[in-house]
């Protein structure tokens, strides 16, 4: 429902019971309030703000807006104010230190989320619930394509998140949540500029939305560049990145549906960082075309209320080129090009006594291919379909969730390599109990299933993407894994607290086995795609409290435990200990925000792998918040890592060459009108 000029809107003929009121305003935080309706006229006030502490809400985790604090799954959401004043030049980067999730990297460039020790063809990145065509999942040194400045927010789903969106989402989903599916009248938009000091990073990103009638007319862009950044020991050369995107549509808004297109491209150039006295320098360049169309429908009055589709088209292609610096030459060393059509439909089913739930459908199909020295997989065509079903049952006092999905995954490669086919199923239950004002206790359950991806059936190759000669096993079982996930939440005004604890045991766990050899061209070492049986265990939690009227305080610790139970062998890549320990200090418009960020030593590590060392870090940030007319301006400074303090993400490819970026100023300045 959309309010009036006024900001007022009125709901008519709402029966007896509890609801929960969402109120969203673009890039935003949302207002959730609960209201109880006992009959007759009443009034519920919601007052917006730019304050980051607030109760959030997720889409992404049952397919419909809800607070996240009602959500079974666990969840962080980030909002756009908070994504641009990190000035991210990736995904991975601006969702480094959220709850559960770490950066893997080979570079600044092509920062990739893992979550909760999860990585590649475990996390499944989105926008606006579709895949985005790129193959970062693949391969270290690739780039997820999306524009994260123009998002409204970031979802993270933590934990088996497979009903709705894939089988390869058996560690969790990353989806960028955009806002062109929601009309609003007249003009409204952002601008954002930044910069920083350490790697002379500067760009821009804005956009725009105009209603007018039942259109709305909306487009957006960006681009950005940063040179080599920093350390305390000297400069970490070829690790800059340049990137820019624009995108645009119309959307069309009758009384009980819309239907709405968007067009976007990207295109990024980025280094691979070398030693300081390397001669032969590595960059990749990238771009994508999508073509996007989504729809949907609402109050059918049938079985079926409301239910929602989207297509869209990409169409990607990387090319990674070696810089001879001692005879200026450049050479093309290898192109890939990724091109997919994704398609899905959900249904909202009308809420029958207490039963409550989504259905749908969803697939894709891939044409992928690559070729040059380092292109070590033939073409592959991969089709997908999935069917599935989540459900909810509330009761007074208690709630449960329950559904499934039954999905098939096909590969039809090139040349002399055996066709595959894999059906599998996925489910889960969950439960969440009320147990006191604002608090509650969540179990689920999760069994998954993961189809092997492409890579690891068909390389066959040198991939210095994660620095190997691997050789594929066209053989492999699917991974079929079964995960347990406990979470305490307590919700109020002066105080919002959650802590986890979650335990995953995954079969025919696909990971590269290490044969002891060498490839004499390459210089890698030769591995193996093995399957045996892997054990996840880990806990994570994270607070909010109010100390005072203007003082919030705020921490966060996560922790996970990943070994090939079979061998007693640690798996590779998997983060540290970390916790983090802030302030937000308030005064009118001025906020100030100390941070401290502290990571253990991680000894415990895979073949051919390296350990580091724990390291602290201290941040500040503040900013200020000042209106003109109906726009909101908001000026921020940040101090990152102002020890200048030498230390190395453990998530890092290339970790013992480019340590982490030293001391850095953070300038931001972003306009809401």
């Amino acid at each position: 429902m959309l309010t009036d000029e006024n900001g007022a809107f009125e709901f008519i003929d709402i029966p007896v019971g509890k609801y929960q009121i969402i109120a969203h305003l673009d890039r935003v935080p949302d207002v959730v309030k609960t209201v109880e309706v006992r009959g007759g006229d009443q009034m519920v006030d919601f007052q917006l703000t730019l304050a980051p502490v607030s109760e959030q809400v997720t889409v992404t985790a049952t397919g419909s807006a809800e607070a996240i604090g009602s959500s079974y799954q666990s969840v962080t959401s980030v909002g756009a104010l908070e994504l641009a004043q990190r000035n991210p030049v990736s995904i991975g980067e601006a969702l480094e230190y959220q709850l559960g999730v770490a950066k893997r990297s080979f570079g600044p460039g092509s920062g990739r989320p893992v979550i909760r020790g999860f990585d590649g063809d475990r996390v499944l990145v989105l926008q606006d619930g579709l895949r985005v065509g790129g193959i970062a999942s693949q391969s270290g040194d690739e780039v997820e394509p999306i524009d994260v400045l123009s998002l409204d927010r970031v979802e993270i789903v933590k934990g088996p998140a497979t009903l709705l969106y894939g089988s390869n989402a058996i560690g969790g989903v990353v989806n960028g949540i955009s806002t062109n599916d929601v009309y609003q009248n007249g003009l409204s938009g952002y601008l954002t500029a930044f910069g920083s000091t350490n790697n002379w990073q500067a760009g821009t990103s804005g956009g725009f939305k105009y209603g007018f009638k039942n259109f709305l007319f909306f487009a957006n862009g960006g681009a950005q560049k940063a040179n080599d950044y920093r350390t305390s020991i000297g400069t970490v050369l070829n690790s800059y990145s340049r990137s820019n995107s624009v995108s645009g549509g119309v959307g069309w808004f009758p009384r009980k549906g819309w239907l709405a297109f968007n067009y976007t491209y990207d295109r990024r150039r980025y280094g691979i960082p070398v030693e300081p006295d390397e001669i032969d320098f590595e960059y990749l360049k990238m771009r994508r075309h999508s073509y996007e169309a989504k729809g949907g429908l609402r109050e059918l009055g049938g079985f079926i209320e409301g239910g929602d589709f989207a297509v869209s088209y990409n169409d990607y292609i990387n090319r990674e080129f070696e810089f001879e610096s001692d005879e200026n030459v450049t050479e093309l060393d290898s192109l890939a090009t990724n091109k997919n059509f994704n398609y899905r439909a959900n249904f909202n089913h009308r809420r029958r006594g207490k039963f409550s739930g989504t259905f749908g459908l969803s697939g894709f199909t891939r044409d992928y291919e690559s070729i040059g020295e380092e292109a070590p997989a033939p073409r592959t065509r991969q089709n997908s379909f999935a069917v599935y079903g989540l459900e909810r049952v509330d009761f007074e006092r208690v709630g449960f969730q329950f559904g499934g999905r039954i999905e098939q995954n096909g590969y039809d490669p090139e040349g002399n390599f055996r066709k595959r086919n894999f059906v599998g199923f996925s489910g889960s239950a969950g439960l969440r109990v009320p147990l006191w004002k604002g608090g509650s206790f969540v179990a689920n359950y999760q069994h998954s299933f993961r189809a092997p991806a492409l890579e690891e059936l068909y390389n066959n190759g040198p991939h210095p993407g994660i620095l190997v000669f691997d050789v594929g096993n066209p053989n492999l079982n699917p991974e079929q894994g079964d995960g347990v996930d406990f979470s305490l939440r307590h919700n109020t005004e002066r105080m919002r607290l959650e802590g986890s604890v979650y335990y995953y045991n995954i079969r025919n766990f696909v990971y590269t086995a290490f044969t002891g050899a060498t490839d004499a061209k390459s210089n890698l070492p030769i591995v193996d795609y093995a399957q045996g049986r892997s054990r996840y265990v880990g806990t994570e939690a994270s607070v909010e409290a109010r100390v005072s009227r203007t003082l919030w305080l705020s921490g966060k610790v996560d922790y996970v435990r990943a070994e090939l139970t079979g061998q007693n062998k640690p798996l590779p890549r998997i983060p540290p200990f970390r916790g983090t320990l802030g302030l937000d200090w308030r005064y009118k418009a001025l906020s100030v925000r100390p941070e401290l960020i502290l990571a253990n030593r991680q000894v415990r590590v895979f073949d051919n792998e390296t350990p580091t060392a724990g390291y602290a870090l201290f941040n500040l940030n503040a900013s200020y918040t000042f209106v003109t007319g109906r726009a909101a301006h908001i000026v921020s400074v940040g101090g990152y890592n102002l020890g200048d303090t030498l230390y190395r993400n453990h998530l890092s490819f290339i970790k013992n060459i480019a340590p982490e970026m030293g001391r850095n100023v953070r300038l931001n300045y972003s306009l809401r009108f």
